[in-house]
């Protein structure tokens, strides 16, 4: 619980912190509002339409939770407080995932608040397991962005290129995979930002056929890749010097 207060003083203690975390909430709560104010019906699935930007601003959040470490060289006195490499990075990782957990419950469910006052004809009761999951699970999306952040950001150790390599990868690589002759579909099937989309898309079992998962697996897989890479970044991180 200590170093989870450390991390916590480190992370906010920087305004960069604050208006990643305001910028977020504004961009997804406003673009469903955008949404709702020009539809006099609007489905659930589109009162989270703007989760993509919250979570790029939660993506640059979490890189630089890690990356101003490296650039101002506090990481060395991080280490030399917490000699065990993997409390440090674990602890790191577990506050800044907590944060990107409530911005994201709070954009979602702010973001369908706006649209049920917007929109009151639409029909945006949240009555089943599918409703909850396309709402709530934008928390869980968030949450694991900012692990893949954390880690990306602790193999760089450079501001400019994680953050770059982030928002490409989610943003043009994945969409853009898909036009590789021959292979491209299948390869963009298996995209882990994809499947975080599959997670949250709401589509209906026909509209998702063309993802080899369904929503819970296409979760689990996005998890499974985050947690590779935050464990090649464990490893990178407890080898080479700080």
């Amino acid at each position: 619980m200590t170093l989870l207060a450390v991390e916590r003083i480190k992370l906010f203690s920087t305004r960069s912190a604050w208006w990643c975390a305001a910028l977020a909430l504004a961009l997804t709560i406003g673009f469903a509002g955008l949404f709702a104010s020009q539809m006099d019906v609007i489905p659930l699935g589109m009162t989270q339409a703007g989760y993509q930007f919250g979570l790029m601003v939660v993506l640059v959040l979490a890189a630089l939770s890690i990356t101003t470490e490296y650039r101002f060289g506090t990481i060395r006195a991080t280490f030399l407080a917490v000699p065990n490499r993997t409390a440090a990075l674990a602890a790191k990782t577990v506050l800044v995932a907590l944060v990107a957990l409530v911005i994201g419950e709070l954009s979602a469910f702010g973001s369908w608040a706006v649209a049920k006052v917007l929109a009151p004809a639409s029909d945006l009761a949240l009555t089943t397991a599918d409703d909850w999951r396309i709402v709530a699970g934008v928390g869980l999306v968030f949450a694991l962005g900012a692990v893949l952040a954390v880690a990306v950001g602790a193999l760089l150790r450079q501001t400019a290129g994680a953050v770059t390599l982030l928002l490409i990868w989610s943003l043009l690589v994945e969409s853009l995979v898909g036009l590789i002759p021959g292979i491209g579909e299948t390869v963009q099937k298996w995209m882990p930002f994809n499947h975080a989309s599959n997670f949250l898309s709401g589509m209906p079992a026909d509209g998702a056929a063309s993802m080899p998962l369904g929503p819970w697996g296409s979760l689990g897989y996005f998890a499974a890749v985050v947690l590779a890479i935050w464990v090649i970044a464990l490893v990178v991180v407890q080898r080479r010097d700080a």
